[in-house]
């Protein structure tokens, strides 16, 4: 999260002149505890959030299919909202909105799969809300929702991306114990809130209600990757048989007061049969284009131009273990060979070194940086990143 609480900034220009800023919330000159964001241009500055919680700039100068370069920012008034505020806006002068999405736990623009399409992805928290009363949070059990413009329509393209749902399920289905699903299978379904007598009617209660979650996430995760028939068969076999057709008529309730209900259509397309990769550019040897009197003075050999511009961190980081002491953090660097993709998320992460290790492996999949850009358009690319934990 870029700011949160009034900590954390974020400021950037633009080739078109516009400049997006993010940081604490001002008071007569004082900085509170709260984020604002701005957007800046010669002839003005628009505040297009303030007194958030958390602010967060997703994606800068990336190209979702709109027809012009914009900059991803998303917005939570408080934490005890579910669901973050996703804002689109131009980067062309004079900059606008372009689009709003609300419902989504957090949203994140990627080309995960490198074909040089870049999808929206959340989780559909808005339709969890009021599903089901108990013990459950279904807020962090929400279905995903994969969204894509497409000649300027948004519209939900879960389908195309059948393998990301099916490891779900796959992992879902390894979670589920055999005897906890038949004490579900006997129970009425509805798990409402109850006060429990002894540890073990507990411990039982909470066996229910993490297999009752997980069922409901496989129905979920067939649903909304297309395969409406899987869904219901999943349903069909693993939920109590006299509470089946109450709980389906939830589901598609709950559907249909989420995210769904804000987009144009649905993707038609068929999962894809076989890789499409776009061009990565590799930015680690290759040099930014320089500038014309460079040429002139013939410094630079006209073969090795390459008009490009690097990318650059919006957000890197990693957590520490609670109370680990500074001087035990590692003083020296970790070189981390990344892939980039045309939306700034790190679709791959390599390195040599032994501290490289697991946990700073999985860390990378959440940093953030405005890609690289070849010729004024966003480009996946590959580079080389030095971390210092200490940093």
């Amino acid at each position: 999260m870029v700011c949160r609480a009034g900590e954390g900034n974020f400021e950037a220009a633009f080739a078109t002149g516009v400049s997006v800023q993010v940081g604490a919330a001002r008071q007569q000159g004082l900085a509170r505890r709260e984020c604002e964001a701005a957007l800046v241009w010669d002839k003005g500055k628009t505040v297009v959030a303030t007194d958030s919680a958390e602010i967060d700039v997703d994606a800068f100068g990336i190209d979702l299919g709109l027809g012009a370069p914009v900059a991803t920012l998303q917005a939570r008034k408080t934490d005890a909202e579910c669901c973050m505020t996703f804002q689109i806006f131009s980067l062309r002068r004079p900059p606008k909105l372009l689009r709003t999405i609300t419902g989504g736990t957090y949203f994140q623009t990627a080309d995960r799969d490198l074909d040089g399409q870049i999808e929206i992805w959340t989780t559909d928290a808005a339709s969890v809300e009021g599903f089901e009363p108990g013990d459950i949070k279904w807020s962090e059990a929400a279905p995903t929702i994969v969204l894509r413009f497409t000649r300027g329509r948004l519209l939900d393209v879960s389908s195309e991306f059948q393998r990301y749902f099916d490891a779900q399920i796959t992992r879902l289905e390894a979670e589920l114990n055999a005897d906890d699903l038949r004490d579900f299978k006997n129970s009425n379904g509805r798990l409402p809130h109850t006060a429990y007598f002894s540890q073990a009617d507990e411990r039982r209660g909470e066996r229910l209600a993490r297999t009752k979650e997980r069922v409901v996430q496989i129905v979920w995760a067939y649903l909304y990757s297309g395969r409406e028939e899987q869904a219901w068969g999943a349903l069909e076999q693993m939920w109590p048989a006299a509470d089946g057709e109450r709980l389906r008529a939830e589901i598609v309730k709950a559907r249909g007061r989420g995210i769904r209900a804000q987009i144009d259509g649905t993707s038609t397309m068929a999962a894809p049969g076989s890789e499409k990769h776009t061009e990565i550019v590799d930015a680690r040897t290759l040099r930014v284009a320089p500038t014309p009197d460079m040429k002139m003075a013939g410094r630079v050999p006209e073969d090795k131009l390459l008009n490009l511009v690097r990318p650059v961190p919006i957000w890197v980081g990693r957590l520490i273990a609670q109370g680990e002491p500074e001087e035990a953090l590692a003083d020296s660097g970790v070189l981390v060979d990344l892939v980039i993709d045309a939306a700034g998320k790190v679709r791959a992460a390599e390195s040599n070194d032994p501290a490289f290790d697991q946990s700073l492996k999985n860390s990378t999949a959440e940093w953030k940086f405005v890609p690289a850009f070849r010729d004024g358009r966003p480009v996946a690319s590959r580079i080389y990143l030095i971390v210092s934990a200490k940093r």
